[in-house]
């Protein structure tokens, strides 16, 4: 089926009448540049131009016509052969083949050209066709010349076709290669919801059993959070704006899982808020500094988010590690890192310097 669509596509490049007039265009100039190549002082070319213009006419009208032929059907043996025996099949069966029937062709039409001149014209103006030594010698020129311009066209359309398919070969790896990165993405993606899932419904199921209109907002808050997440769940970039507002919400949970124990501060410049970024990353960044410090009211957990004049949004914590925890399972930022790489050609920068740890991430433009 692809290489029939291939074939269909050529076709309609090859047989416009644009290229039928350029190639019928290039074999009536190579006819004469490739006469006047093998013989540049043969009687014919001493006063070309001297002859009654009608002959002049004449000659380049039947020339016309002669390289129209050839052009025509070397397109048509190329098209035939494409529905029955494609390049990719066997490319040396199809080149010898393809080379043998342009010969027979030319040939052939050679053979017609000569019997309708024989036939009608010299009959028509009395005059016996000339046997000398150099008459035949000329038969054979004009025989050879139609040879190297029929190989020639036959070689113009192998060429249009290996562009065709070069073309019709990178468009589908662009394709493919889209259909990956989606389906990477989406992998991505779903890899957040057991872990958020996990977390929040664990804290409700304490809070209902202490506070049954507590665990009601709280589940409220939840629904809402987890209804933004399966909303935007098929979007690879949303606005700085949804994320701060989903970010407002996923606090609210947050607060009510630590208390005091963490500290948030936001501070976004309202200019960036059309600037967008991969949906979720917020909450993957601030559920990574909850799962490796400690949260306690003496010393509090503080997150700062804001935004700099690198058109980067800042997610930073101090920190305050949490003893032989165990190892992470690199959804968080990997998760971050390998979704910037498949959207963007900009990267999260990661700084930790004992003290604090800071994620800059790059706000990417509105349809960049």
């Amino acid at each position: 089926m692809q290489e029939k669509t291939i074939y269909k596509n050529e076709k309609n490049l090859i047989s416009t009448n644009k290229k039928r007039l350029l190639f019928t265009l290039l074999s009536f100039f190579l006819i004469y540049l490739v006469a006047y190549i093998i013989d540049p002082f043969a009687s014919c070319w001493n006063g070309y131009f001297q002859r009654n213009i009608f002959e002049i006419l004449g000659e380049w009208t039947f020339t016309i016509i002669y390289s129209f032929l050839i052009s025509e059907f070397s397109i048509i043996v190329h098209n035939r052969l494409d529905a029955v025996l494609t390049w990719k099949d066997n490319p040396t069966e199809r080149l010898l083949i393809e080379t043998v029937i342009n010969l027979i062709v030319v040939l052939l039409i050679n053979l017609l050209l000569v019997y309708i001149i024989s036939r009608y014209y010299f009959e028509l103006q009395n005059v016996t066709i000339a046997t000398s030594l150099e008459e035949k010698r000329g038969a054979i020129q004009n025989i050879s010349i139609s040879v190297m311009i029929a190989l020639m066209i036959m070689g113009i359309n192998i060429g249009i076709h290996l562009i065709n398919n070069w073309k019709n070969e990178s468009i589908r790896a662009a394709k493919l290669g889209q259909v990956i990165l989606e389906a990477e993405l989406q992998s991505l993606k779903l890899q957040i919801d057991p872990h958020f899932v996990f977390n929040n419904l664990s804290v409700l199921s304490e809070i209902i059993l202490e506070d049954q209109q507590l665990g009601y907002e709280y589940a409220e808050n939840f629904s809402k959070i987890y209804r933004y997440l399966l909303v935007n769940s098929k979007k690879d970039v949303i606005s700085l704006e949804e994320e701060l507002n989903f970010l407002d919400s996923y606090i609210f949970l947050i607060k009510n899982r630590f208390g005091d124990g963490v500290h948030f501060e936001i501070n976004v410049d309202p200019a960036k808020s059309n600037y967008q970024l991969p949906p979720l990353t917020l909450q993957l960044l601030v559920e990574n500094a909850l799962k490796h410090n400690q949260t306690n009211k003496k010393r509090s957990l503080k997150i700062k988010v804001y935004t700099n004049a690198q058109n980067q949004l800042v997610v930073e914590n101090i920190l305050i590690p949490i003893e032989n925890v165990s190892e992470s399972s690199g959804i968080g930022i990997s998760n971050i890192i390998k979704r910037y790489d498949l959207l963007s050609n900009l990267q999260p920068e990661i700084l930790n310097n004992g003290k604090t740890f800071k994620v800059n991430l790059p706000l990417i433009e509105q349809n960049s």
